[in-house]
């Protein structure tokens, strides 16, 4: 099941609600990516209470582990991992593209040696629906190709236009046998097509025109943010979000930083993922209104204030939900934050994860109140001012 409503417009960006068969989601959204079934270092009740909506899942790497049988005996990933909002999966396809040499591409679908334990495993877009109906997601991607920018290993060259259409035809027939074997299976939730085409406009035109011929319930703009310069990857967003259906769901795959997805909203995106957040916060980098702060840089070592004053966060303001900025006090220090993790203490990824995820989604929050008050573009300008202004 799925539903799309178009609550309000301010250009190109849209304020929208999406029912799907676990919840319903405001959008535009971010979706914490949880690869294997949990999103990295916080816990389910922690996403819960930071207002997450709905959470990603992996069609590959959960078919890899705990693999089909273990999923089935839990009725699917809600029940697993216990989550119960709505959770979307991707296809597996982009991870079959990063295998590189592991991995041979043909019409019929992908042969690849298994990372885990090196077993010979084929996956087609019929396998990928039925594996993605077992794991009951609400929101299933089709099997894609992902073009890539760059052809081959070090040394190698720019994707060239025909060889983008190589793999964007592919895709489309992809997406025809994707929508039949979901029929098949008559699965109750929502198939998504992707749009590729790699940095082509008249591609990424025709792909989603046969995609919207196709008539899915929503769609996605895959092959972004693959290795090619922001400035193509602005030229892609500009071009494909708003020349989607205007009824149906818009999904950015794999974007970004914050500045991406404010001027994705801009552009006519409604839903996006990626694992920066996790990643960054894992690796010392956190997101904040006045910019990114080092945690690791020496002069983090005896400062009072937490990672971000005006943040409401668990890490920033504690239990309290009062910021540093509002008269809070019972948040972690950048200077306890910057011990942790130089002494390598998991409270300190933990921390910083709940605060990256925690920014991320208020800044959707944000972002949804400016679209109802129609001052889209105004916050806009606030929010690049204010990231300007640095730490």
């Amino acid at each position: 099941m799925l539903k799309f409503e178009l609550l309000k417009t301010e250009g190109h960006a849209r304020r929208g609600r999406l029912t799907l068969n676990h919840g319903v989601i405001e959008t535009p959204i971010f979706m914490p990516v949880g690869t294997y079934g949990t999103v990295k270092g916080v816990m389910p009740r922690s996403l819960e209470e930071m207002g997450a909506q709905i959470i990603l899942g992996n069609t590959f790497h959960l078919w890899m582990r705990p693999g089909l049988d273990v999923m089935q005996s839990f009725g699917g990933l809600h029940g697993f991992e216990q989550w119960h909002k709505p959770i979307l999966t991707d296809s597996g396809g982009f991870q079959v593209w990063s295998l590189g040499a592991m991995r041979k591409i043909t019409e019929e679908g992908v042969h690849f040696a298994s990372p885990v334990n090196g077993d010979k495993l084929f996956m087609s877009p019929e396998v990928s629906m039925q594996i993605q109906t077992m794991l009951n997601s609400d929101i299933v991607m089709q099997l894609d190709e992902c073009t890539p920018y760059w052809q081959g290993e070090k040394g190698g060259h720019v994707t060239t236009q025909a060889e983008a259409r190589k793999s964007m035809e592919m895709s489309r027939r992809w997406a025809l046998r994707s929508q039949a074997e979901f029929a098949r299976l008559e699965n109750p939730n929502a198939l998504f097509g992707i749009v590729q085409g790699g940095m082509f406009e008249d591609l990424r035109q025709e792909s989603l025109e046969a995609l919207v011929a196709m008539d899915f319930p929503g769609y996605a703009i895959g092959g972004v943010s693959v290795g090619e310069p922001k400035e193509l990857m602005n030229q892609i967003m500009a071009h494909t979000p708003h020349r989607l259906p205007a009824h149906k769901p818009r999904y950015l795959m794999g974007v970004g930083t914050p500045e991406d997805l404010v001027y994705g909203v801009h552009c006519g995106v409604d839903m996006f993922d990626c694992v920066m957040p996790t990643r960054n916060a894992r690796n010392g980098t956190l997101f904040t209104r006045h910019g990114d702060l080092k945690l690791r840089n020496a002069r983090h070592k005896a400062d009072p204030q937490p990672i971000d004053p005006t943040c409401s966060c668990y890490a920033c303001a504690g239990t309290s939900g009062v910021s540093w900025k509002d008269g809070g006090r019972a948040g972690f220090s950048r200077a306890y934050l910057h011990h942790l993790d130089r002494c390598g203490e998991m409270l300190s990824p933990m921390l910083s994860t709940v605060h990256n995820l925690h920014y991320y989604l208020n800044l959707m929050r944000e972002v949804r109140a400016a679209l109802d008050a129609g001052a889209y573009a105004a916050f806009m300008q606030q929010f690049a001012a204010e990231r300007a202004r640095g730490i």
